[in-house]
């Protein structure tokens, strides 16, 4: 059977091969609070749209012009992390003194921050050794943490959007 311009089917699959990079990639003191999901359809529809309403509310921009990057990609990847400091003595990575204080101030344990950053970076690591358009979009996220698309304890989240076409729609943007 000829099968012609199967790079939706390939994204998808790519996209699950993102997924697995950012687990297995190192995290503080060996604990995974990543969570990542597959946005396709309706779900990256309601996301884009929900990233056009903060660029007017907040009025930044740039969430409108990275919603047309959402748009144009046929899947997105989230990446999210939840807040659980690490109880290291004396880090003070965070800015406050310990962990109580940052638990009491509502802060986001600077590990957490980290481990995530770690994971995109192996993420997009995969998807240039695949060859796959993509930009980590911090708006895509925060669209996606207002929506709770990732869950209610997910406190820092990004977007991936990808793509397979003959020009990278996620760069020379206006």
């Amino acid at each position: 059977m000829l099968v012609l311009n199967d790079e939706i089917n390939a994204l998808r699959q790519a996209a699950q091969l993102l997924c697995i990079a950012a687990r297995t990639a190192p995290k503080g003191r060996g604990r995974d609070l990543l969570t990542t999901a597959i946005v396709t359809g309706a779900e990256k529809v309601e996301l884009a749209a929900r990233m056009r309403f903060i660029a007017d509310r907040d009025e930044v921009a740039f969430f409108r012009r990275d919603a047309g990057n959402v748009d144009e990609a046929e899947v997105l990847v989230l990446f999210g992390t939840r807040s659980a400091p690490m109880g290291l003595p004396n880090c003070g990575y965070c800015g406050f003194a310990d962990c109580m204080a940052l638990q009491q101030a509502g802060g986001i344990c600077a590990f957490n921050s980290g481990d995530l950053g770690i994971a995109l970076g192996s993420a997009v690591s995969r998807a240039a050794d695949l060859r796959i358009d993509n930009r980590i979009l911090y708006s895509a996220g925060k669209a996606a943490i207002e929506l709770g698309l990732l869950g209610a304890d997910i406190v820092q989240a990004y977007g991936l959007p990808l793509s397979a076409t003959g020009k990278n729609p996620f760069f020379d943007r206006k």
